[in-house]
């Protein structure tokens, strides 16, 4: 009811005015960020006319999802609404993109019908913050130089500047692609793979190999490989001799050979391919062929 003689009004009345239950209104008033005036003869609370427009606003700023904290901040003057509006955006961002995250793991659970083991891990590897993943990353490279003094700057700056992490809106083939990296990064047998590949870069750099040569050199492979295939040149022809010559230069059969096999593995080519799924930037090329024919001539004149 309305007080007459004084002009406040009870939570009843608030209630019928705004629509809000008196529940809602008392439990408001209990936590502080809807001050009664004073108290009636019998001890209720009431309210004036001003309590009407701060209900509104206390309502309104519930209704954008802001917790009671913040009401009361912005209540007390503490804090502007556009403060407060801007620190909910960005917590509402970090939820957004957590749901979607979220998610693209969903999907890849139902499509690939994974067991509780393997969702388990999906979601925890999926989910670690932005920081956490680029920690992942930073320490796998960190790793593969560490203590080696002369590294093609070329490969260096690529492997040192690698940022891998998944997309704003993370489709389930780039969670799913996410994962595995993830695993095969911080798997020890992957690592000493990989580090073999870097120390065999250093020792080029150590006996004087110009820079980007680890660029240009696969590339020639490619190249020379290709050209022998597409004339039906076997690799253990007679006439593949020219070509491994060439591949070789003034390089050691068995070392070209070892360095050879230590690069063109399945392993080292999914690294790879993951890398290009979670940047989506389509897949790059393998050149697996190229690189088994090379491989089986220099084993040819090895074993000959």
């Amino acid at each position: 009811m309305i007080e007459d003689s004084t002009g406040l009004f009870t939570i009843g009345e608030l209630a019928r005015a705004t629509g809000l239950t008196v529940r809602t209104i008392r439990y408001w008033s209990d936590e502080g960020v809807l001050t009664p005036v004073g108290r009636s003869a019998g001890g209720y609370r009431l309210y004036d006319a001003g309590s009407f427009a701060r209900l509104e606003l206390i309502r309104t700023l519930r209704e954008l999802g802001l917790g009671l904290a913040h009401v009361r901040a912005v209540l007390s003057g503490e804090q502007t609404v556009a403060e407060v509006a801007a620190a909910h955006v960005a917590a509402l961002d970090a939820q957004i993109s957590s749901l979607k995250v979220t998610r693209a793991v969903l999907s890849t659970v139902a499509r690939r019908g994974s067991s509780a083991e393997e969702t388990t891990l999906m979601n925890r590897l999926a989910r670690l913050s932005a920081a956490e993943r680029k920690r992942i990353m930073e320490e796998f490279v960190a790793e593969l130089f560490h203590g080696l003094g002369a590294v093609d700057p070329d490969i260096e700056e690529r492997m040192r500047s690698i940022a891998v992490d998944l997309p704003e809106e993370p489709t389930p083939e780039q969670v799913d692609a996410w994962v595995e990296l993830a695993e095969m990064v911080q798997d020890p047998e992957f690592r000493a793979q990989m580090r073999r590949v870097i120390e065999f870069n250093a020792g080029d750099q150590e006996r004087g190999a110009a820079s980007g040569r680890a660029t240009w050199f696969p590339m020639r492979l490619v190249q020379l490989a290709a050209e022998a295939r597409e004339r039906g040149i076997a690799p253990e022809s007679p006439e593949a001799e020219a070509v491994v010559r060439e591949v070789l230069g003034g390089g050691d059969p068995a070392a070209v050979l070892e360095r050879m096999e230590s690069a063109s593995n399945e392993r080292l080519a999914r690294y790879r391919q993951l890398l290009c799924e979670v940047k989506g930037i389509g897949p790059a090329a393998a050149h697996r062929e190229e690189f088994a024919w090379v491989v089986a001539a220099l084993r040819a004149r090895a074993a000959g």
